[in-house]
């Protein structure tokens, strides 16, 4: 098989490219035309069907017809609960598929509408009304939180959908009711008939009274003096291009989409070596998260959010502001996405784009010739910022001179808060007089649909071999490599391994490099924790893909998700393990690589009251892809911004 080139600017028609504000309104109107649409019809999701990858390379090549531009819809009426999962096409302007969804596997995500009304709903119910001033607590001073509910087999819950609700005392309007929970309660609301199933109330805590308000002087200090600004200049402009969604930089060709499920997507990176683009990612995103809890409490064991799959974690992209989220030469994308009534909605400056200098490309003094070459590395920084209630999540794609790809997020905002028992937790941080921050887990999906110089690759685990003292190891000192190929999905789930450096490469098994070796790129995981929640528990069975740290697929495009389709009340085994369940062919053929990355968060009083960044991620660095350092031929870098004490030492070292 030859080396596939992703010829991204071969036609005019759009293929991959995100929906348009008019393919949007005109996807409603396809919609509302069959008379389905009631006036308490909502539309859950709208997205880009993406066609199958062998329809779009072979359309690119110009040995195919244009893929149908498919759009999927989830649609739920908010009077009835019913729900249905819509094709709709925007090629012939029909719809090709309705088929209702009954929720045995699953539920449509949560509408904002669903959140908003979770307060209206508790408002006029006694019982919760009477358990808060038994608190002491005045129930007008009292903000509702409403979470996803996981599933249980709670026999009152079956057939309906439920939100479950934490309630926070609020002392003023600009008071962060965060700091405020009253704990011990939760109640269990069925959303579409607007009622409370059930209210756990199993103790009373004093409601922690300490403010969290961090933007307030008085509570944040003096403003830190001495620190002069940094101002980051580009005087002959950014080294990218941009043409609509497509992007060049460097030796890099790229697109960008953005979808409200898994926001930002990379797709068809390609590396130019010598005259020719190689093809390395055909698509890359963040299939799900979900944060597991640790506290075993009645009110709380059910604790565990799935961002992506129940919330649409793309819907809420910030809006960033140069010099504040960006500094330097920015280019800014905007997101166009569906509203809950199907009309479009525009989220300004969604995505972010620029250069960052990243220290040290490479160097050496030599001892023989005294040569002296220093160069300076530097990385495409493409990034959003999603805000999902009380945490703030970036996600950061870095793709470097080199090859190297990097995929870093970032947490911040505000941990979720409990009251701290008096008696103590082995489950929760105590940050402030009463106030506890449980433990928990952030444990991310990337979805890395590999293309390492086209179709025909496949994974091998490698990793350090000991090699004992004997006839060839006489002085202990050797130790070597062991490559294992993953044949088969039976053999495609695998633990990271730091003890023995564990990592993963994608190879391309009709490919080689000058020296005989397959072309590959290698998958080096940062060896945290997987899900530490027990095995028989509802949430392993839920987000199956957290137990292990790699899992590979054989491509199939109706294959997204690594926790499943509908993830909201699903009951589990949806997902990876279903994917993987056909036991298909891995080796020389077309996959999916799922990477899971995440933290595990026993939170600190500096934590409180509003989160310092913490950081995870992953690598994908070329090995045997190029036939020598791929960037010799990089520039030597001058600066005119040294410190007058400096100026002999301004050449970027």
């Amino acid at each position: 098989m030859s080396i596939i080139e992703f010829d991204t600017r071969a036609t005019d028609v759009r293929v991959l490219e995100s929906l348009s504000a008019d393919e949007i309104t005109m996807v409603r109107d396809i919609v509302a035309d069959t008379g389905s649409l009631t006036a308490t019809g909502r539309f859950v999701y709208v997205g880009l069907d993406e066609p199958d990858k062998a329809q779009v390379l072979a359309y690119q090549a110009g040995t195919g017809p244009a893929p149908e531009r498919l759009v999927r819809v989830l649609l739920l009426d908010l009077a009835s609960g019913a729900a249905r999962d819509v094709s709709v096409s925007l090629t012939a302007g029909v719809i090709r598929s309705d088929r209702p969804i009954d929720g045995t596997r699953g539920q449509v995500p949560i509408l904002e509408e669903e959140f908003a009304a979770v307060g209206t709903v508790l408002a006029d119910n006694e019982r919760w009304c009477a358990a808060l001033r038994q608190r002491g607590v005045d129930p007008e001073s009292v903000v509702c939180v409403p979470l996803s509910a996981g599933h249980y087999d709670i026999p009152n819950e079956q057939g309906r959908r439920i939100i479950r609700v934490f309630a926070f005392r609020q002392d003023h309007p600009q008071d962060h009711p965060w700091a405020h929970p009253v704990d011990g309660l939760c109640a269990y609301v069925d959303i579409i008939a607007r009622e409370l199933v059930d209210l756990i109330d199993f103790r009373t805590f004093d409601v922690p009274a300490e403010p969290g308000n961090f933007q307030d002087p008085a509570q944040a200090g003096p403003p830190l003096e001495g620190l002069r600004p940094i101002e980051i200049s580009q005087p002959q402009g950014p080294s990218f291009t941009v043409d609509g969604d497509r992007i060049e930089w460097a030796n890099w060709r790229l697109s960008i989409g953005f979808d409200a499920r898994e926001g930002l997507i990379l797709r068809q990176l390609a590396f130019r070596d010598a005259e020719q683009y190689r093809p390395v990612l055909y698509r890359a995103s963040i299939a799900e998260m979900v944060v597991p809890y640790a506290d075993p409490s009645p009110n709380r064991y059910w604790q565990n959010y799935f961002d992506t799959g129940e919330y649409l974690f793309g819907r809420f992209a910030n809006s960033l502001r140069l010099g504040c989220d960006c500094l330097g030469e920015i280019h800014y994308f905007d997101a166009t996405l569906s509203d809950e009534l199907g009309m479009p909605r525009t989220i300004e400056n969604a995505i972010c784009m620029h250069e960052e200098d990243y220290g040290t490309l490479w160097k050496h003094t030599d001892l023989f010739t005294g040569v002296s070459e220093v160069r300076r590395q530097r990385r495409l920084v493409i990034s959003f910022f999603t805000t999902v209630g009380n945490y703030d999540y970036g996600f950061y794609w870095y793709l470097y001179l080199d090859g190297t790809i990097e995929c870093e997020a970032k947490l911040t905002g505000v941990a979720f808060t409990a009251a701290y028992p008096p008696e103590g937790s082995p489950y929760q941080s105590e940050v402030a007089p009463g106030l506890g921050l449980p433990y928990h887990q952030h444990l991310f999906s990337a979805r890395l649909d590999m293309m390492v110089d086209g179709l025909a690759n496949a994974v091998d685990e490698v990793q350090v071999q000991r090699v004992p003292v004997g006839e060839t190891n006489p002085f202990g000192n050797a130790f070597t490599a062991k490559s294992t190929r993953i044949t088969s999905e039976s053999e495609g789930a695998r633990d990271a391994d730091a003890s023995v450096g564990r990592v993963w490469h994608i190879v391309n098994t009709e490919k080689t490099n000058r020296m005989g070796a397959p072309t590959a790129y290698v998958l080096y995981p940062e060896q945290t924790p997987t899900l530490l929640a027990d095995a028989s528990s509802s949430i392993a069975a839920r987000a199956a893909y957290t137990t292990k740290q790699l899992w590979v697929t054989r491509y199939a495009p109706e294959e997204r998700y690594p926790a499943g389709d509908l993830v909201n009340q699903n009951p589990g085994g949806d997902g990876l393990p279903a994917y993987m369940a056909a036991n298909r062919s891995l080796d020389g053929t077309d996959i999916v690589v799922w990477h899971t990355f995440g933290l595990t968060h026993f939170p600190r009083t500096e934590d409180w009251p509003v989160m310092p960044t913490d950081y995870c991620g992953f690598t994908l660095k070329p090995y045997g892809f190029f036939a020598a350092n791929p960037v010799m031929n990089v520039p030597a870098t001058t600066s005119d911004h040294c410190g007058p004490a400096h100026e002999s030492h301004c050449h970027g070292d």
